[in-house]
């Protein structure tokens, strides 16, 4: 079975890219928590990932490479979406996924980093904020639901437009 292990964080405003970043169009066409069912496509590569339901860090993750021609049809059948662009950032053994939000996800900035076991140790860069692993406020299929933009505490502006 497939299994991920990952921690989440908010991102500082000190954090500027260091490479290029990918944009993402995902979508959801299942935002049940227990079974999440997601379309991504990234530039001219696509996926389908399912997954399970969030046991702190760690879930079942099942994704499979799909043509980006099926991966647009199902993008149009989503009861969700989400656009972001990620930022790969080595840090120490580890590489950070930066992912900055877009449209009614705009000024959220998040940060993952994936592990090999829950209780491993990684290195926290300067602009890691704080953890937000097990809030599900900031899963990406709850933010396809309930955006960030539409938060009662989110600010207006964010990050991601300072890097524009």
């Amino acid at each position: 079975m497939g299994v991920e292990i990952e921690r989440k964080f908010r991102v500082h405003a000190a954090w500027q890219p260091t490479q290029a970043g990918q944009a993402m169009d995902q979508g959801y066409l299942s935002l049940e928590p227990a079974r999440t069912v997601r379309v991504r496509r990234a530039g001219a590569a696509a996926w389908l990932t399912v997954k399970g339901r969030n046991l702190g860090p760690r879930r079942a993750e099942f994704e499979y490479p799909i043509p980006v021609d099926d991966a647009d049809a199902m993008l149009a059948l989503c009861v969700g979406r989400v656009r972001k662009t990620r930022y790969l950032e080595p840090v120490g053994a580890h590489v950070f996924e930066v992912d900055v939000f877009e449209g009614e996800n705009a000024g959220l900035v998040i940060a993952e980093v994936e592990l090999a076991a829950v209780d491993e140790a990684f290195e926290r860069p300067a602009w890691l904020g704080a953890e937000v692993t097990e809030d599900a406020r900031y899963f990406n299929s709850a933010l396809a639901a309930h955006p960030y933009r539409a938060w009662p505490d989110a600010p207006p502006t964010g990050l991601d437009e300072q890097l524009r």
